[in-house]
């Protein structure tokens, strides 16, 4: 039997550099009209236990002050959903990145964490200069970073944050009036698109791109889950970016009633059926063409690979085909 980390290992290594492996036909279509991979509350794999973030719940900052010693393991237990560093991330073929970007409470530093109900270790200027590292080996990969949510997050630290993402990635950043190409950006040496959820700072700065629309089902139930987004998909895609989100939801009471249970165990779960949606999507331009489709723990049940395939569907002239035509694979061969 393969050794299955071995076996990851090797998927890392196929889909490192998938764009630059897409086919010619594919070079001139806006990155909007492509199916890209994503990951769900990217920074995740790095929570600090000891960090309720402030913004949470009354009865969770209750809970967490008089049994720590019970409440901390579930809380990271539901909060978790990636395990790979968003190196590995990268590596894997995740190319669109989630980033909830806070700053701790009563924190007189200006540094600022990821955070999803608990704050990470490393900050948001480490990872850029990890991602700025990782893109360096990488010269034609192309990377989405969506910066959101921006909890405890002041002007002066908004103003600063802007300042760091032009000061780490500099000429590689696309401004918002290219239409984003492989060809385009490749031959103007751009890879990376930033999404900023606050309009103020895109106003201000044209390296920033405004907020891209996230399909999130707020959905413990698989079924349901793909009931809203075929809901979602019947209403139309937006123009340019958006995300399909096929990440599960749990609240406070559900985590409550389940203590052993944990996000891992119900993502696993909901795998296979979530499998079939993806392989019956079709990345383009029409109404019910998807982009990018983002979920948790990528590294199970060929997630990435899946979504990296829905782009052989595509033939130029760019148009929606019914489900389940053009079942050609992509060459992966060298470009």
């Amino acid at each position: 039997m393969e050794d299955p980390v071995q076996t990851f290992i090797h998927v890392c290594h196929e889909n490192s550099k998938w764009m630059s492996q897409l086919p010619e036909k594919l070079w001139d279509i806006p990155l909007y009209n492509l199916a890209l991979p994503g990951s769900h509350d990217t920074m995740t794999y790095c929570l600090d236990k000891r960090s309720v973030s402030g913004n949470e719940s009354k009865l969770l900052k209750y809970l967490n002050k008089w049994l720590p010693c019970i409440v901390r393991p579930i809380i990271m237990k539901w909060s978790t959903t990636q395990v790979l560093t968003v190196t590995e991330q990268l590596e894997a073929g995740v190319r669109y990145l989630d980033f909830r970007i806070a700053h701790k409470a009563n924190d007189p530093s200006v540094n600022l964490y990821f955070v999803h109900m608990v704050y990470t270790t490393v900050t948001v200027q480490d990872t850029l200069w990890q991602i700025l590292r990782w893109l360096e080996t990488h010269p034609l990969e192309i990377v989405i970073l969506a910066c959101r949510n921006f909890d405890g997050l002041t002007k002066k630290l908004h103003r600063l944050l802007v300042a760091y993402i032009k000061e780490v990635f500099r000429s590689k950043l696309c401004p918002r009036n290219v239409v984003p190409t492989l060809r385009t950006m490749w031959r103007r040496g751009y890879q990376v698109i930033v999404s900023y959820e606050e309009n103020v700072e895109v106003k201000k700065h044209h390296e920033l791109w405004p907020a891209i629309p996230y399909w999130w089902g707020n959905k413990i139930a698989t079924r349901d889950l793909i009931k809203y987004l075929e809901h979602k998909k019947k209403m139309g895609r937006p123009g340019k970016f958006f995300v399909a989100g096929i990440n599960l939801t749990e609240n406070l009471g559900y985590i409550l009633g389940h203590p052993f249970g944990s996000l891992k165990k119900v993502t696993l779960q909901s795998l296979p059926c979530l499998k079939i949606w993806i392989k019956q999507q079709q990345p383009g331009s029409q109404k019910e063409c998807i982009n990018i489709i983002a979920g948790d723990f990528i590294g199970n049940d060929d997630f990435v690979k899946d979504v990296i395939e829905l782009n052989a569907k595509i033939n130029p002239p760019l148009h929606c085909q019914s489900k389940g035509a053009g079942t050609s694979s992509i060459s992966f061969s060298a470009s």
